[in-house]
């Protein structure tokens, strides 16, 4: 018995001296910033919220970057937690005074830890779900990459990561999705959109919220230069759908992207409620 309580010891020492690995960020958030990717996720994948074969039994939704209170991660506990009510989750941060203002917070379920890309995780513990929102945008563009490889180090194979960036109250946001598909990998499955339209609608200012990845390279000769372009010009195509109502221009606007040869879902569900899923 000893020797078990021992090893659980210095298995909490090892995750809580590793030295977390990023930058903090500015920390800020509000009320519900970040609901609609919880019910993006929610429509998109159910499923993963609830996986309970081999290792996904007890496995965790990680939230990155959370902020300077534990807002985001509470609010999803209640989002998620409709789909499962077992479900373990984890709030990380880079800063430990952070942490230290949200563990009050923590039960047998939720967990708040000092971490960075390289996640605090105790041993044995897996993750099914990443969401880091507005954690990147701060870095170089030549950091994208080692942080994605070092984050899929710690996810099932079939498990996501959804990453991006939202304006300030949520109600604009861009984000990668990507799936991890074994030993450490990711697959870039879709480039995600979404719109609750109180700011209107205007494709140009999906392009000041892009991921990391994709923000700097809007100029021709890019991919998702090319997409913005067409995008646009369907919007102006399709603009007197507008006198019906901002969803139906919106909707109008992607089923004329889709003619011009994007693989982007048409489905209703998405598009009335103002999601784009452009497919990679």
């Amino acid at each position: 018995m000893f020797g078990a309580f021992l090893f659980c010891i210095i298995t909490v020492m090892k995750r809580n001296t590793q030295k977390p690995e990023g930058q903090p960020t500015r920390g800020k958030t509000a009320a519900n910033r970040l609901r609609r990717v919880d019910n993006f996720i929610l429509l998109y994948e159910p499923a993963l919220l609830t996986r309970t074969d081999g290792l996904f039994s007890d496995s965790l939704f990680v939230d990155l970057g959370y902020g300077f209170d534990a807002r985001t991660t509470l609010e999803s506990a209640v989002r998620f937690r409709r789909a499962n009510a077992t479900l373990r989750i984890l709030g990380v941060e880079i800063d430990k005074e952070r942490v230290e203002a949200a563990l009050p917070f923590a039960d047998e379920q939720t967990f708040f830890r000092l971490g960075g890309f390289n996640l605090p995780l105790a041993s044995g513990e897996h993750v099914r779900l990443i969401r880091a929102f507005n954690v990147l945008r701060q870095y170089e563009e030549k950091d994208f990459a080692p942080a994605y490889e070092r984050l899929a180090e710690y996810v099932l194979p079939g498990g996501l990561m959804i990453e991006g960036t939202s304006t300030p109250f949520g109600s604009l946001w861009a984000a990668n999705l990507v799936r991890c598909v074994g030993a450490g990998q990711w697959s870039f499955e879709a480039l995600v959109f979404s719109t609750n339209f109180h700011a209107g609608f205007d494709v140009e200012e999906f392009q000041t919220i892009l991921p990391k990845n994709l923000i700097h390279r809007v100029v021709k000769g890019e991919p998702i230069h090319d997409f913005f372009e067409a995008w646009k010009r369907s919007a102006a195509e399709t603009a007197a759908a507008k006198t019906f109502g901002l969803q139906q221009w919106f909707a109008a606007s992607v089923e004329a992207l889709a003619q011009k040869g994007f693989d982007v879902d048409r489905h209703r569900k998405w598009l009335g409620k103002g999601y784009l899923i452009w497919y990679l």
